[in-house]
């Protein structure tokens, strides 16, 4: 299961059961709700309650990239997601409906929708009232949080400053109604010279423990990568290679110089995400139910995007052929977690159609209505290069955790370490 599609299904249940949830745990519900009915221009054929529009806007993404024209149907439904005000949803059944004070909005999935409808082109109105709909959410840190009107978090930030960035915006100039910047609001959930364990510095969290401290996350730090270099999901191969180093903490000294700028701290969360790979060569994380870390695919494509735009291609190169190896079944009919892996191959400069025996232009295009156009040999750069999840097919442990009483939002967010794979 992505973590940012667990996000969503946990602040929903938290969101909209916290008031309730006595009651609903002593009268449980007999049946659950049908899924909705998969429109016709959606990518995937799983539930798309929790990830609809995020995994309808990495496929687009995808596709753009390799120069597979998407059909036209996936785009208008992707455009035709959008509320009113300009943001969306993680999915509405019935976008004839207007959105309300009932609708719970996805900063997460209007990010995504921004980067994949900039690329695809046609839809600059659109694009623009989702970016000042998620300026118009940005909380008083300079941060973002999953759902408007609750604490900023690590990821959600960093998702939302890549948007603003491929949109052509200036995170550095997008300041909240406290003059703090978004940056700002990115660099608060750096892990410094200063924090302990020692090996979680130059990471990023995801937001902190009910104890106080901020915990590293992969998750987070891949995310900053790409928000601190001003960049989209969208990773072209770089012609620098150099090995990824660990944040250097100077005796005596709080942090090197540079290194709290955002493009200095992006450097030191690479070599933070290039010394948690070496181990297994891969991530790792404990889902819910297990007493032991199990491979994290999904996190391991992100690290290999990020540190491939980092500029440390050789740095992912074992993560990058774990993944040839082991991705096959976890990205199986699932349109996100192919569309990261040819993301991956992009960034890494990797063939697409030929990615471990996989040939994952075509598996995507598989998921849904069928391109206008077929890719052609060489992908193509995106112009936002210039300036990254799957199905949620086992969603229903994170409801079940929303309806516990007594949990704030953002302890309930901070499980999303604690995940299935997509």
């Amino acid at each position: 299961m992505n973590v940012r599609r667990s996000a969503a299904a946990l602040a929903a249940s938290a969101v909209l059961c916290a008031g309730a949830a006595p009651a609903a745990l002593a009268a449980p519900s007999p049946s659950t709700p049908p899924a909705p009915v998969i429109p016709s221009g959606l990518y995937g054929k799983k539930d798309p309650t929790y990830d609809g529009v995020w995994r309808q806007s990495f496929a687009l993404l995808a596709q753009n990239t390799v120069g597979v024209k998407p059909a036209k149907e996936a785009v208008d439904w992707l455009a035709g997601q959008q509320c009113a005000n300009g943001g969306f949803a993680s999915f509405r059944a019935d976008a004839a409906t207007a959105c309300d004070d009932k609708t719970m909005f996805d900063t997460n999935a209007t990010a995504m929708a921004v980067q994949a409808l900039k690329a695809t082109g046609g839809r600059d109105a659109v694009v623009k009232k989702a970016v000042d709909w998620l300026k118009s959410v940005q909380n008083e840190d300079g941060g973002w949080a999953f759902v408007p009107g609750t604490p900023s978090e690590g990821n959600s930030t960093s998702i939302v400053i890549s948007a603003l960035a491929v949109a052509g915006e200036k995170p550095a100039e997008v300041k909240s109604k406290a003059g703090k910047s978004a940056y700002e609001g990115l660099l608060a959930f750096r892990l410094g010279c200063a924090a302990e364990p020692a090996a979680g510095r130059g990471a990023f969290g995801y937001q902190p423990a009910p104890d106080g401290k901020l915990p590293a996350d992969a998750d987070a730090t891949a995310a900053a990568v790409l928000a601190g270099l001003g960049q989209g999901s969208v990773v072209s191969p770089s012609s620098t290679d150099t090995p990824a180093a660990a944040p250097a903490c100077p005796a005596g000294a709080a942090d090197p110089a540079g290194a709290a700028d955002p493009a200095g701290a992006a450097q030191g969360a690479a070599g933070y995400l290039a010394e948690t790979l070496k181990k297994d060569g891969h991530l790792t994380a404990v889902t819910p139910g297990a007493d032991q870390p199990t491979a994290d695919t999904g996190n391991t494509a992100d690290a290999v995007i990020a540190l491939a735009a980092a500029g440390h291609k050789q740095s992912a190169a074992g993560a990058l052929e774990w993944l040839k190896t082991n991705s096959a079944e976890w990205a199986k009919d699932s349109p996100a977690a192919l569309a990261t892996l040819v993301l991956a191959a992009h960034a890494t400069g990797t063939d697409p159609k030929s990615f471990g025996g996989t040939d994952l232009v075509t598996a995507l295009n598989a998921t849904g209505p069928a391109p206008q156009t077929s890719a052609t040999a060489e992908p193509k750069p995106n112009a936002s290069d210039a300036k990254d999840g799957g199905d949620d097919s086992n969603v229903w442990w994170i409801v079940g955790a929303g309806l516990a009483a007594g949990m704030g939002i953002g302890v309930l967010l901070s499980g999303r370490r604690k995940k299935n794979q997509l």
